[in-house]
């Protein structure tokens, strides 16, 4: 396996040529006192740094060795322990934390370059100070000032991790369904009782104490969704002082054995009678985990996109190297007995949709962060309303589209290596293995698409999906005729979607059924359709550099090559979702 080296250059391309993110932050009150683009280009080479030096080393290891349980106690794998000691003295685990509370308040534009860093280098390392981050994000906007001072700074400092216990054994999606229940007590607490599965980082030996934050249900609560409740429950009890007191009545009964992110400990939790305090209010719990959910799902996203860049980076450097057969055209490499396999145009197809999907992606899960942080950040009522119905239409896109696009490059990485792509030594076929859960957790990508088409689509009746189109209309009116190469197959591409959305909102006001039907392909050409407006964007700053550095000579290669070759790709999707749905029911259940 190669080494990992964090793309420092195409992040501050894209953070600087092509949003200008520090002027957008001298508009943003009190930003431009806390970060500027010399402050962030030292922190993310630091990141990069601690990602390619302390982290990376352990992926391939870790994979192997995996975590271990012993009555109710996880161990996670040998060097796991001290990274996690030297990320969180270098104030990682609180990047875009709140500073009042110890963080360093970064925006999520640099956070999100932070995690794609860690999850390359990791991903099973990155989901412990991921987890945390969710959790300190919903205390922080939701919990009593009391449970903040006394649980955040330790969180975003690392010494305490944190998780998310949502899942049940019988309820995965379907929230509403879970049956963990939790008392009242006279001193304001509250007993909490139940199981939950799935639960990245519930137990590990990698901080003192474990902040748990567990869905659950009062005695008087409504049934469904709206009687679901949130609770803080730490592993260990904190003192009034600060100090750490007798451990809580929970338990992590087990570990799962899993397909890849083997040094992510997946737990089975218990909870019985456990202490912990509400966060918000009864019955709310549910609006509490969303206030997480957009920043979780880009995350999600991110790690796709990770991913995806550790595969081209060991399938670029092994491409040069292997010698396999003669170019087409004749002998390259005249002093050696064959070409690199470089040479050959099916390694080459390849190796361009691995970049352009990994930088298309760059773009995107930054241009999604930036909405995030105007959602945020920005003094303007109507600018922050727009960021927000942005941020609501792209989430389930940037989630879903970032790793279905994460897996088919890691597999596109493991076919360069050929037989040694499904050797363990080499890692790749482990990447591959690792990306796939990314497509199912926090929220399956069926579910991020039937959010896009029904709930975002169809539920705005089109509203949302306008504001993104008449956005990229904009930008396509404004840019020069040098970039017509660019901005023609865009305008193509966002016709093309036009037409389906409306098909969509059509065919869904009669038949219930187009919406599910229609859904995966529909947000796929929405996915494709949007990295052709961050590759416009892309080639628009690299030509207006004017430069012939390989660098921008590269990425305008890399632009044709995605709007040659990869974004025709809406024509068949579009085909198939016209077909509607009627073919998906001519078979009884028994007739599968």
């Amino acid at each position: 396996m190669s080494d990992y080296k964090a793309p420092l250059r195409d992040m501050r391309f894209v953070l600087n040529e092509v949003f200008e993110v520090s002027r957008r932050w001298a508009k943003m009150p009190g930003m431009a006192e806390v970060i500027d683009a010399e402050t962030a280009a030292a922190i993310l080479e630091e990141a990069g740094k601690i990602s390619a030096e302390v982290i990376a080393p352990l992926n391939r290891g870790s994979d192997e060795q995996g975590c271990t349980w012993s009555d109710g106690s996880v161990s996670a794998p040998e060097g796991f322990a001290a990274a996690y000691q030297a990320f969180a003295d270098g104030g990682w685990g609180g990047v875009g934390g709140d500073p009042q509370f110890g963080a360093m308040g970064m925006p999520k534009v640099i956070s999100a370059q932070v995690e794609e860093m860690v999850n390359s280098a990791s991903l099973s390392f990155g989901l412990y100070p991921m987890l945390t981050a969710g959790a300190c994000l919903s205390i922080n906007a939701h919990a009593s000032e009391e449970l903040k001072q006394r649980f955040l700074p330790n969180m975003y400092a690392g010494t305490w991790t944190g998780s998310m216990c949502l899942t049940e054994a019988h309820a995965g999606t379907d929230l509403g369904l879970i049956r963990t229940r939790a008392e009242p007590q006279v001193d304001g607490s509250y007993r909490i009782s139940g199981s939950k599965i799935f639960i990245t980082g519930g137990e590990h030996d990698l901080t003192e104490n474990i902040i748990h934050l567990v869905l659950a249900r009062l005695p008087d609560a409504p049934a469904g969704p709206k009687g679901i409740s949130l609770f803080l429950v730490p592993k260990v009890l904190v003192n009034a002082n600060g100090s750490l007191g007798e451990r809580n009545s929970l338990s992590c009964g087990s570990i799962e054995h899993k397909m890849g992110i083997k040094a992510s400990a997946t737990c089975v939790m218990n909870f019985d009678g456990a202490t912990g305090w509400i966060v918000d209010a009864p019955n709310k719990g549910l609006a509490a985990m969303f206030t997480m959910m957009n920043y979780e799902r880009l995350g999600v996203g991110i790690q796709g996109l990770a991913l995806g860049e550790r595969s081209y980076q060991h399938a670029i450097e092994y491409a040069r190297e292997r010698t396999q057969s003669r170019a087409p055209t004749g002998p390259q490499a005249t002093d050696q007995s064959a070409d690199p396999i470089i040479v050959h145009p099916d390694v080459r197809r390849m190796l361009l949709t691995m970049k352009a999907l990994n930088e298309g992606g760059r773009a995107f899960s930054t241009y999604v962060a930036l909405q995030l942080d105007t959602a945020k950040f920005s003094d303007d009522a109507v600018t922050r309303s727009r960021a927000q119905d942005l941020v609501s239409l792209l989430t389930p896109v940037a989630k879903a589209f970032l790793t279905d696009m994460g897996l088919e490059t890691t597999v596109h990485g493991q076919q360069i290596f050929g037989g040694h792509g499904y050797i363990r030594e080499w890692g790749q076929e482990q990447l591959v293995r690792d990306v796939r859960i990314t497509q199912i957790y926090e929220g399956t990508n069926g579910i991020q698409s039937l959010d896009l088409a029904g709930r975002k689509i169809v539920g705005s009746g089109g509203a949302l999906y306008r504001l993104f189109a008449a956005e990229i209309r904009h930008f396509s009116a404004n840019a020069c005729a040098d970039l017509g190469e660019f901005t023609r197959p865009l305008n193509a591409a966002l016709d093309t979607l036009d037409e389906l959305t409306a098909w969509l909102l059509d065919r869904a006001q009669n038949n219930p059924n187009e919406i599910g039907a229609a859904s995966v392909e529909y947000l796929h050409v929405f996915g494709y359709t949007a990295y052709a407006y961050m590759w416009a964007r892309m080639a628009k700053a690299a030509m207006s550099t004017h430069s012939q550095d390989d660098f921008y000579v590269s990425k305008l290669a890399t632009a044709r090559f995605y709007f040659a070759r990869l974004l025709p790709r809406i024509h068949s999707l579009s085909a198939s979702v016209k077909a509607g749905s009627d073919c998906l029911y001519q078979l009884d259940a028994a007739q599968f």
